[in-house]
């Protein structure tokens, strides 16, 4: 008989599910015309009904599935009872199918850590920038990211009324990352993809120094990642604060998987044990090829100024 399948891989496609469920409650959210917005931090952090759903919706999902597991979601919210139109109990055959890598076939519940950022770029998409949206489901063991979820709610959102709306990007240390075309930027150009609400003179002046062909302003860090995986993008340069552990813990498994590499500003790792807090105070430097090219461009002024 076949062995069960390993608890990663079942994570993984449980994941892939509860994405799907999650982009479908962020369609209805916005069809429905009330966003319910309310200001966190100021008008550039918001938080809308969407966000509140998805995350009670993933969370909920998945601690139900694999109550051991340690899951982590941006928004502070009260532990009500879900309801049950909420909860998602499917998976994906597909991710089961394929088989664990080796080295991870071991993993107890406890041990992971599930980093959830139920709608990443809450302000595009109040703003009806919708193809900037995602929903973040990363999965982390011994405090490194070691698969993710992406779901884009709006892929395809502007070819027309028959296209099938949304897609789902996962992948797995190991094994690669499925649900796109690989693609990479043409050899020589230099373009770096960049925050779109949250810039400032040290932002710009690290871009600057890159002396980039183009620099493309879009919101959300999934988003990004994509953008690099689909060869939009060269390298995406944040050098600030704000950026959190549940925006790149998944785009950070898929980037790695496919060889890529992310960092902060100063060439640092990212850690994501569940103790760990919760900011990425020295920024972000993601490459999917030549990072060297661009870390050893960042100006010491710059790393200077960010610690982590």
């Amino acid at each position: 008989s076949m062995a069960s399948p390993a608890l990663l891989m079942r994570v993984v496609a449980s994941a892939y599910s509860v994405a799907e469920k999650a982009a479908t409650i962020v369609r209805n959210v916005m069809s429905g015309g009330d966003l319910g917005i309310v200001e966190k931090a100021g008008p550039n952090d918001l938080q809308t009904k969407a966000d509140r759903l998805v995350q009670m919706s993933i969370c909920a999902s998945l601690a139900r599935k694999f109550p051991k597991v340690t899951i982590i979601g941006e928004e502070e919210l009260p532990s009500d009872d879900v309801t049950e139109d909420l909860i998602e109990d499917g998976h994906c055959e597909e991710i089961l199918k394929k088989p664990c890598p080796a080295q991870y076939t071991g993993i107890k519940e406890e041990e992971l850590v599930i980093w959830v950022d139920p709608l990443d770029g809450t302000k595009e998409y109040t703003e009806g920038l919708l193809d900037h949206v995602t929903v973040l489901i990363g999965i982390a063991y011994g405090g490194k990211a070691i698969a993710g979820v992406i779901n884009q709610p709006y892929y395809n959102y502007e070819a027309g009324a028959n296209a099938v709306l949304g897609r789902t990007i996962w992948g797995v240390l190991g094994m690669g990352a499925f649900g796109f075309q690989l693609t990479e930027v043409p050899a020589g150009k230099h373009i770096v993809v960049t925050t779109r609400s949250h810039s400032s003179a040290l932002v710009n002046e690290c871009i600057t120094a890159l002396n980039p062909d183009a620099v493309i302003r879009v919101g959300g860090a999934g988003n990004k990642i994509i953008q690099l995986i689909e060869g939009k993008a060269s390298a995406y340069v944040f050098a600030s604060p704000g950026c959190k552990k549940w925006d790149t813990c998944a785009p950070e498994a898929i980037l790695h998987a496919v060889g890529g590499k992310i960092t902060d500003i100063r060439g640092n790792s990212f850690q994501y044990n569940k103790e760990v807090k919760h900011m990425n105070s020295a920024g972000v430097l993601a490459t999917l090829r030549n990072y060297d090219y661009y870390a050893s461009r960042i100006p010491n002024t710059v790393k200077e100024s960010l610690v982590p």
